[in-house]
């Protein structure tokens, strides 16, 4: 049996909140660039560029370079990017973009996949422009979980009348069940970077995406490769790397500090994570950040949480129950769309086959009756009956084609017809099919 929709899984919110989210994500991605912001109109393909973030004031960098994230449609397919450009970077060697052939052959459900990569002087610069795949009101670790909140005014009653403050926010604990499962995933994910002779690199709170509920990917994969090209590095090293960086980034979740790893405050932080979570959490940290202990590979660690694994499995498969339920739902409305598009071209229409009445004649006619019984209908003070369950009830059974009969009255009621939801339906495909073969000789 499928999950009910309204239990709020590990991954898949309840029916409504999903459906609010997706509809914000839907108008998310429909927004366009703000009046005056001086974009290209056509970059490399893509058009439609759209700010993703700050372009003045506290910018982000990436390296030692300026970097701005844009969202873009691309002419080909029709679908929204990222567009990550490097400020000012001038490229020596085309072939520091091999890297990024690897990387577009690489597939991960916790890495944010990589299209391409090109240079540009539409920014009247030397930019290097970076393509990832687009989710919509995506946000960063470190602005979900550690970026400090403004205060906001509280007001408080007191004998005579009410009393305004301002509030800081402080930061709160991540539940462990959370962290666990960011530390499957992007687990995961570097073990198929690390499978592919590649090292992630960046394995960082600002650079891992939430992407939806406790669903994280990793973010700008590729790009330290291409600006680091002319640098000799060793891959061992760069993986060895990768695990250290993972082992901060669980302390920062952990206490809700970026520089929870750095001089004094280690020892503080490991005290902290003692008091607050499983001692098989703070043991996966300190594992991670131990200098003393041999060569690791994330392969030896998947083996130390495999349990945590079999869970995280469980609950993306509840997920995965969750969605086809959601989907069945979604394709019965499907499906009534298609039969109400059907009315739209056989009601009404004006001429066909130099027939100016030909929707109102032959089977369209009986259509024509079935659109008024749907939807036209009056109680008995002539008030009209504005009934949804009606209207899906008959929309159902004309779809299945069931043999159950109704009475169809003309408007003038001079003439009635008793047909079946069976007729009906053939009745629809036979004018629709006359439409649509009209169409197709053209």
């Amino acid at each position: 049996n499928f999950v009910p929709s309204t239990f709020d899984s590990h991954f898949v919110l309840p029916s409504h909140a999903l459906r609010q989210l997706l509809q914000k994500r839907s108008e998310t991605t429909r927004q366009i660039a703000p009046i005056g912001s001086n974009l290209p109109e056509e970059l490399q393909g893509y058009h439609t560029l759209v700010p993703l973030e700050p372009t003045a004031g506290d910018r982000r960098k990436f390296g030692n370079w300026y970097s701005t994230v844009y969202r873009a449609i691309n002419l080909t397919d029709g679908l929204p990017y990222v567009l990550r450009r490097i400020e000012n970077y001038r490229l020596m060697h085309q072939s520091a973009f091999s890297a990024i052939e690897i990387w577009s052959n690489l597939r991960h459900p916790n890495i944010i996949s990589v299209k391409e990569a090109f240079t540009t002087r539409s920014f009247n610069d030397n930019s290097l422009v970076f393509v990832y795949a687009y989710h919509a009101d995506a946000q960063t670790l470190f602005d979900v979980h550690l970026k400090p909140k403004p205060p906001s005014m509280q007001t408080h009653p007191y004998q005579h009348g009410r009393s305004s403050h301002l509030q800081a926010h402080l930061p709160t604990i991540i539940p462990e069940r959370t962290i666990w499962s960011y530390i499957v995933q992007i687990a995961s994910a570097i073990k198929k970077v690390h499978e592919h002779g590649q090292a992630v690199r960046n394995v960082d709170v600002t650079k891992i995406l939430l992407t939806g509920q406790n669903r994280v990917r990793i973010n700008c994969c590729g790009i330290i490769d291409v600006l680091m090209h002319d640098t000799i590095q060793d891959i061992v090293l760069l993986q060895q790397e990768d695990l250290n960086m993972f082992g901060r980034l669980i302390f920062s979740l952990c206490c809700n500090n970026i520089t929870a790893t750095s001089g004094q405050n280690y020892q503080k932080s490991l005290d902290f994570i003692g008091r607050n979570y499983s001692a098989e959490l703070k043991d996966t940290a300190m594992w991670f950040t131990s200098r003393v202990a041999p060569i690791r590979t994330i392969n030896m660690f998947l083996e130390k949480i495999s349990a945590r694994v079999v869970s995280e499995m469980e609950d993306a498969l509840d997920g995965n129950d969750r969605l086809e339920s959601e989907l069945q739902g979604e394709l019965e409305n499907a499906r009534l769309v298609r039969l109400l598009c059907k009315f739209g071209f056989i009601n009404e229409r004006p001429e066909f086959a130099r027939e100016p009445r030909w929707s109102e004649t032959g089977d369209r006619y009986i259509i024509k009756l079935f659109r008024d019984y749907v939807f036209h209908q009056v109680d008995e003070r002539g008030n009209p009956v504005v009934n949804l369950s009606h209207v899906l009830t008959c929309l159902n059974k004309l779809d299945a084609g069931t043999d159950e009969k109704i009475m169809l009255i003309a408007r003038d009621e001079q003439s009635c017809l008793i047909v079946s939801y069976k007729e009906i339906k053939h009745c629809i495909e036979s004018a629709f099919g006359e439409l649509a073969r009209a169409t197709t000789k053209q």
